[in-house]
């Protein structure tokens, strides 16, 4: 967006017509701006990954309480769990379980 130094008003576009190139122009007043040569803006940026860390390190996971729930993938009757305030705080919190016996993690809100 374009505004006119004169007025401060949104200048309008106008498309370039025969021999006249485009422009911009204030209807307001009488400010007018060529577009001399077109602009071409182009430019790629890669994103890179960031390598993220675990929340919860192998010596935490040891520590947590286990209790019974139902595996969904092995069916295996023992899991551990922790519970995390994920949504806002009138919301229950979050339970997350990992089976012992297949490693699989799931959770139930």
């Amino acid at each position: 967006m374009e505004f006119c130094p004169t007025c401060g008003t949104l200048l309008r576009y106008e498309l370039p017509h025969m021999d006249r190139l485009g422009r911009f122009f204030c209807l307001t007043c009488e400010y007018v701006c060529q577009i001399d040569s077109k602009v071409k803006i182009k430019r790629k940026q890669h994103l890179a990954k960031k390598a993220l860390d675990p929340i919860f390190s192998e010596d935490d996971k040891k520590n947590w309480p286990t209790t019974e729930a139902t595996c969904p993938k092995c069916g295996f009757g023992k899991a551990a769990f922790y519970q995390m305030q994920i949504r806002s705080a009138d919301e229950p919190m979050t339970t997350f379980y990992e089976c012992l016996d297949c490693g699989r993690q799931w959770r139930e809100d």
